[in-house]
């Protein structure tokens, strides 16, 4: 555990000045741009640790392991959840989280602005765009972005504040970049428009192997995992 929250220290640093410096070359702040720590099969305990050297956002993939560690969590930072969300398990993180990142269909909006209806709260949603149009991810193609965002503003209690990404899996920067581009036009492109409960604060995407060239493209918010807390261990 004190060799990870080492690496965490180092990782960390090194990050925060690759973020940096990709910022000032895009002409942009570095203030601007969030560190999103995905926190995947990361012990609580390094969790801890991290929070108390600054970091102040987290992302969870899995529903079931956020519910096991959170009530372990001390001072819990800004928490999103940034994975695949089952319908059925709406209900256990809506008010438990600050937003949700991976909204992929009409459906789970759906369900999302029932269940904080129930729960009396209004939660805040990215849509997560299927850029590369591929079969195995889910997501909403770029065409479809302008009908599905104009339908979720109309449901009650779900508030749209941006979009996220998972690029393909590339063999080169230039390919990256070429998704990058696509998704930070569809991201200007939307929010040049005017809509109730539709404010487009966040563009979300980049990854520990691609951050920097998708902060090129306007991301504000970066979700890294491997690069700050090493390997994954799924025997934790």
């Amino acid at each position: 555990m004190l060799e990870r929250m080492k690496d965490f220290d180092e990782n960390y640093k090194d990050i925060k000045e690759r973020m940096s410096d990709a910022a000032l070359k895009a002409g942009r702040k570095p203030s601007d741009i969030r560190l999103l720590a995905a926190v995947k099969t990361v012990p609580a305990e390094v969790i801890n640790y991290a929070v108390s050297q600054g970091l102040d956002l987290i992302g969870d993939n899995r529903v079931q392991e956020m519910e096991q560690k959170r009530p372990l969590l001390i001072n819990e930072p800004e928490h999103h959840f940034i994975g695949h969300l089952q319908t059925n398990k709406v209900k256990n993180i809506v008010g438990k989280v600050d937003m949700i990142e991976s909204v992929d269909s009409l459906r789970l909006a759906a369900e999302i602005s029932r269940q904080s209806a129930a729960a009396g709260t209004v939660s805040d949603v990215l849509l997560e765009v299927n850029i590369g149009r591929e079969q195995s991810k889910s997501g909403f193609y770029a065409e479809m972005l302008d009908e599905a965002v104009a339908e979720i503003a109309q449901m009650g209690h779900i508030r749209v504040r941006g979009l996220m990404t998972i690029p393909p899996i590339c063999d080169g920067k230039e390919k990256n970049c070429a998704y990058f581009e696509q998704m930070q036009k569809v991201f200007i492109d939307i929010s040049g428009k005017t809509m109730d409960n539709v404010n487009m604060d966040y563009l979300s995407m980049g990854m520990s192997d691609d951050f920097e060239q998708a902060i090129a493209f306007g991301s504000n918010i970066v979700r890294i995992g491997t690069a700050l807390f090493g390997a994954r261990n799924y025997n934790k």
